[in-house]
């Protein structure tokens, strides 16, 4: 028998899905996992230490693995890693699915993460290259989103409640 997750969540990097996830968890009674955090367990080493040691490439392969598996097995809350929706096969494998995209703007971006080193992807630039990323990956969140929630000015809570009403789902 296969499951498949109640929510997806999707974003950029520090948009809070781990926040917002763990938030939506709690209040529909399900559990709550993180790719990320699949990675990292799986890996025992950071994704910043994957990227420096292997690139790119190699992470993406691990981190596509991570999503196929965590989307076959989970039923909860599950959130992706903000590249994760650059494979085409995860975004199909999201077809049909309740997808949440989180969205900011840049400036909330530098605000929440500080576009700090340990974001591998915003080393050199950090305020261009988030630019570059979104540019590049927000028609891919949007193509697959069920609900778009923006995050700008909102409180995690505030974030929570919004995805629910736009999907429609009750607290447990």
């Amino acid at each position: 028998m296969s499951t498949a997750p109640v929510v997806v969540l999707v974003g950029p990097m520090g948009v809070g899905k781990s926040t917002v996830g763990q938030l939506l968890a709690e209040r529909l009674g399900v559990g709550y996992r993180d790719t990320d955090d699949d990675i990292v367990a799986e890996q025992g080493r950071t994704i910043a230490e994957i990227f420096v040691d292997e690139g790119e490439p190699a992470f993406r392969a691990i981190e596509k693995e991570a999503v196929r598996r965590a989307l076959g097995e989970h039923d909860g809350v599950l959130a992706l890693g903000g590249g994760a929706i650059l494979d085409e096969g995860t975004r199909a494998s999201l077809a049909g699915l309740r997808v949440v995209y989180l969205s900011m703007d840049v400036e909330e971006a530098v605000r929440r993460t500080g576009l700090n080193a340990a974001r591998p992807l915003l080393a050199v630039n950090p305020r261009k290259q988030w630019r570059e990323l979104m540019d590049a990956r927000r028609h891919l969140y949007e193509g697959i989103a069920t609900a778009v929630v923006a995050t700008d000015g909102r409180t995690p809570e505030e974030v929570t409640q919004v995805a629910l009403d736009a999907l429609e789902l009750k607290d447990a």
